[in-house]
């Protein structure tokens, strides 16, 4: 009698394991739409990490751009100072012998 209601049991649990088991095809379902949810982020990751890429390229070229105008602006200031300061002595030399020439 015993092995009969071990038989029973043993059977229930065979129709209830059979039972959930067509409980999982909506899980695999969603694990299956999961997975393609994953893969499609996984290549938008990596597209995103290249356009950064990129963007930090080219930050980097107008970076380098940018340094070199600041050189070039700073050698044409340094030159206008230079032809300045010239052209400042040059009238105080002009103006020394103009008043010379009037006080004669």
């Amino acid at each position: 009698m015993k092995s009969a209601i071990v038989m029973k049991v043993a059977a229930l649990a065979v129709v209830a394991a059979l039972a959930g088991c067509t409980d999982l095809k909506p899980t695999q379902a969603q694990i299956d739409t999961l997975k393609s949810q994953v893969s499609k982020l996984q290549s938008d990751v990596a597209a995103a990490r290249s356009e950064a890429d990129k963007a930090n390229s080219t930050a980097t070229q107008a970076l380098q751009t940018a340094q070199g105008a600041q050189s070039t602006a700073n050698q044409a200031l340094a030159a206008a100072q230079a032809a300045q300061s010239g052209l400042d002595a040059t009238n105080e030399k002009i103006d020394r012998m103009f008043k010379r020439s009037v006080s004669k």
